[in-house]
């Protein structure tokens, strides 16, 4: 099959790493002074070379195949803006990352459309969200991590990786991290991580080597998909411990590929 042109928008730099290693050419709009979800191949991430940046006042003078949304504005706002409506009849796909916010079971989905495609990252967002009569598909979480790099876990501290932890609070754990670190050693990196005396932001392609000294992974989210950083610790061999909610307790074997509870005791006890 010959390459797709898709048009997309940068919402999840690691996501949008990971979907671009497909044999398809990916466009990104990209605006003056690179707003939100109009940054393209922006950050330290290494792009490949099916990723293009595109002027966003030339995208509906480009020829594209699929129209792929990852955000309520992309679908609301940005596909009025910036698409002709030639563009906006073309097959269309909207990539939902998290589970719902406002209520978790009945929430309906933004996209009430039958020609749209409704794609979700795990089964569990899928059950949760309201799609109505959107039809949907799941399609889950995929990562590369180096070949020569696997777990040792010589580093008796647990790791926790989460972007912005302070600021984005319970749902991602701040006060489960806070706890626990008071009784076992954490490091917790990831962007603005020093608000909360961690190590800093990693790059991309350092993390693995990074990470793969510690003795476990810790994720205290309590309410999202399963991250990305999951993902790549799990392929690295790292043992993950985490709480029993959306779609850890699918993946996590207790005893066997790392430890979940929604007792901090016992995870505390795990992770010693």
């Amino acid at each position: 099959m010959r390459p797709l042109r898709i048009l997309t928008w940068h919402i999840h730099g690691s996501y949008l790493y990971y979907l671009s290693q497909v044999a398809h050419e990916f466009y990104l709009p990209v605006k003056p002074d690179r707003p939100e979800g109009y940054g393209g191949r922006a950050g330290s991430l290494r792009w490949p070379d099916n990723l293009h940046d595109l002027p966003a006042e030339a995208v509906q003078h480009q020829e594209f195949n699929c129209i792929l949304f990852q955000s309520r504005r992309n679908y609301l706002e940005d596909q009025y803006e910036i698409l002709s409506e030639a563009q906006r009849q073309l097959p269309r796909i909207y990539l939902e990352h998290d589970p719902p916010r406002e209520h978790p079971t009945d929430t309906r989905h933004p996209v009430d459309d039958p020609e749209v495609l409704l794609v979700h990252v795990t089964h569990f967002n899928d059950l949760m969200w309201d799609s109505g009569r959107t039809p949907t598909q799941v399609i889950e979480h995929g990562v590369i991590v180096p070949e020569d790099v696997r777990y040792s876990g010589e580093f008796g501290r647990g790791l926790v990786v989460v972007n912005g932890l302070r600021s984005r609070g319970r749902r991602l754990g701040l006060d489960i991290f806070q706890k626990v670190q008071q009784q076992v050693p954490l490091d917790l990196v990831g962007m603005d991580s020093e608000e909360l005396g961690g190590l800093g932001e990693v790059q991309h392609a350092e993390l693995p080597e990074f990470q793969v000294r510690y003795r476990f992974f810790f994720n205290p989210i309590r309410y999202t998909s399963l991250g990305l950083a999951v993902c790549e610790a799990m392929l690295l061999g790292m043992p993950i411990i985490g709480l029993v909610t959306t779609e850890m307790v699918s993946v996590i074997e207790n005893g066997v590929s790392g430890y979940l509870s929604n007792d901090l005791e016992q995870l505390v006890a795990a992770m010693r």
